[in-house]
């Protein structure tokens, strides 16, 4: 009698687990758009990126420093 059930639980699990990498997949597919690739050569490293954003918010702290002085 416990049959029945459990081999429903496996087919709502089995069912839940399809539609869950359904929905991954197609998370990942949107994630790469077409057309906007740039060439590994002409992008700048990650340090790089890390540099300008860290020079980037120097100045900030910088501005926002000498405001509070100011006043």
């Amino acid at each position: 009698m416990a049959l029945p059930s459990v081999w429903s639980e496996m087919r709502v699990g089995i069912l839940l687990l399809s539609v869950l990498g359904l929905l991954g997949a197609r998370l990942v597919g949107a994630g790469q758009d077409s057309g906007s690739v740039i060439p590994a050569e002409s992008r700048p490293c990650v340090d790089c990126h890390a540099f300008e954003f860290m020079q980037r918010a120097l100045q900030d702290l910088k501005k926002t420093a000498y405001n509070l002085d100011a006043r």
